[in-house]
């Protein structure tokens, strides 16, 4: 399948599934990465707010605000994307996409070492990932080499191996339910 075929499969599997379904996955998933090395010494999670049947995040990134991490997520500026701090995961609205982001354009996130959680729609156990297309996190990475990264996602989204572009940048840590 090419990446097009893929997208419009993972598509119609997510659409399919249950809010239970999703919470109860997104709840395992969330566990799984608390339970890791880079999120218990990250000091700074890079979130993203979930949309449509993605892996519920605010969950997670609640978590983090109560283990003592600082918390951004991202806000689209035309084509680049800024991860904007927030300590009230309320403090959104639709923005670019429809997708939720930060009502505020600041104060924009500066580690060098947070945590980065990618989302996709397809993954490898490599850590290969199909994006939505719009290319803003491998533009991120590019400027910005050296954060750790991790996905979350559904088993059904997980592939053998998938076919990526030079300037697609890995995912270091792939983990599923």
């Amino acid at each position: 399948m090419d990446k097009q075929q893929i997208r419009r499969s993972i598509r119609e599997r997510k659409r399919a599934m249950t809010q239970e379904e999703i919470q109860s996955r997104s709840a395992a998933l969330t566990q799984k990465l608390t339970r890791t090395r880079v999120y218990r010494e990250a000091k700074t999670i890079y979130g993203y707010l979930s949309y449509n049947q993605e892996v519920r995040t605010v969950p997670l990134l609640e978590q983090a605000l109560r283990d003592g991490k600082q918390v951004a997520v991202p806000k689209v500026f035309g084509d680049r994307m800024r991860f904007i701090l927030l300590t009230d995961l309320s403090q959104v609205a639709p923005g670019y996409a429809g997708i939720p982001e930060p009502i505020a354009d600041g104060p924009e996130a500066h580690d060098p070492a947070a945590l980065v959680l990618m989302p996709g729609l397809a993954f490898d156990p490599q850590g290969h990932r199909i994006g939505y297309g719009g290319g803003f996190y491998d533009r991120f990475l590019a400027e910005e080499p050296g954060h750790p990264t991790a996905a979350l996602c559904y088993d059904f989204q997980v592939f053998p191996r998938l076919d990526t572009d030079s300037h697609d940048i890995p995912v270091d840590l792939v983990l599923w339910v």
